[in-house]
């Protein structure tokens, strides 16, 4: 059975860091979009970042770009979310997700992804 668990989350200033953990198990070919997602109370899901496992390929929000890094250790089937210049309104839910085998690119689309962590939240104050 696959299983997404994520860790890492925390409480920080503005203009802090955390970095964010999401370990996958329960299959093993390396074929994989493997996405960070966030929902603040009352707002949408929004897609925040993701990696194609297969060849490293990633794409950001424009709301992250150039503070958020999305990397991978593929040894330990564990992705990772750097998260720098953190502001209050990245304060959210952050959700790990995995789209096993995917067909074309990874995108931010929380549809297509099929398995789902149980989140772990970052606040960040003023």
């Amino acid at each position: 059975q696959v299983q997404v668990v994520e860790s890492g989350g925390g409480s920080v200033q503005a203009g802090g860091s955390l970095r964010l953990s999401c370990a996958a198990s329960g299959y093993t070919h390396g074929r994989a979009c493997m996405g960070w997602f966030r929902q603040a109370p009352g707002k949408e899901r929004e897609g925040v970042a993701t990696i194609r496992t297969d060849y490293d390929f990633k794409y950001y929000a424009d709301s992250v770009k150039g503070r958020f890094t999305i990397s991978q250790d593929n040894a330990e089937n564990t992705v990772y979310l750097q998260m720098n210049d953190l502001k209050p309104d990245d304060s959210a839910m952050y959700y790990c997700a995995a789209r096993l085998l995917p067909r074309y690119a990874c995108t931010l689309m929380g549809d297509e992804y099929d398995y789902w962590g149980q989140g772990t939240r970052v606040t960040v104050s003023s």
